[in-house]
């Protein structure tokens, strides 16, 4: 009897060391990475990358985006860094109805930028223009459109059954940014909506429209 119970417990000696190290080389199997063998990674680099094409375009108009209006923006930061003008000549507007004004700032001799304000019972315009290479390359504009005319008082406001006078602080504001090359409108930012520069339509009229504003005020300058 005390051999067969020797046995028994040599066999569960046996078993337990055995179930130790399968569970041991277990641990070793789960903590180790598989490898990757060549041919898995060679399938993964032949399936192409979803619009690779369209991408590598985007990327390259965007660099050349960049690029070009790298002077643009220096020439901007440079002339409002301008801190004396060798004159300012201030010239009265009429075109709206609360009349207006445009300013001609020169370095020496050479027109660096005109800023014109356009009042209205409605509205106010303010633009400015910088100038490169005496040519126009960029141009901002800033339109405040009222939430009530001007004259809209606390009088008027109770004879029209209203609940608000003219207030400049509620009005709404949009902006609009445009960079030129060559004379030529290229790219634009518009805070009221995305400019679509593949709209050929679109970029000419903007274009012709800006142009024209500009060049009115370079006449009037000389008049």
């Amino acid at each position: 009897m005390a051999t067969f119970n020797g046995n028994i417990l040599n066999y569960l000696v046996k078993m337990k060391t055995t179930i130790s190290i399968l569970i041991v080389l277990c641990l070793i199997s789960c903590d180790t990475p598989k490898s990757t063998s060549k041919t898995d990674v060679e399938k993964r680099e032949l399936v192409p990358e979803p619009d690779k094409e369209l991408r590598l375009a985007y990327e390259q108009q965007r660099d050349s985006l960049q690029e070009a209006l790298q002077p643009i923006k220096e020439n901007f930061k440079r002339i409002n860094a301008t801190k004396q003008w060798t004159l300012i000549e201030p010239i009265e507007l009429f075109e709206s109805t609360e009349g207006g004004e445009a300013k001609y700032y020169y370095a020496d001799t050479t027109l660096e930028k005109i800023s014109a304000q356009y009042l209205g019972e409605t509205y106010q315009i303010l633009t400015e223009y910088y100038l490169l290479n005496n040519a126009l390359s960029f141009s901002f504009e800033k339109v405040y459109k009222y939430n009530r005319p001007i004259y809209w008082d606390s009088t008027a406001m109770v004879e029209n059954n209203d609940n608000q006078v003219w207030d400049f602080e509620k009005s709404e504001i949009t902006e609009k940014r445009s960079y030129f090359t060559n004379g030529k409108l290229f790219h634009q930012i518009n805070s009221q909506n995305s400019t679509d520069l593949t709209n050929q339509a679109y970029i000419k009229e903007e274009n012709l429209a800006i142009q024209t504003e500009f060049e009115k005020l370079l006449k009037l300058k000389n008049e």
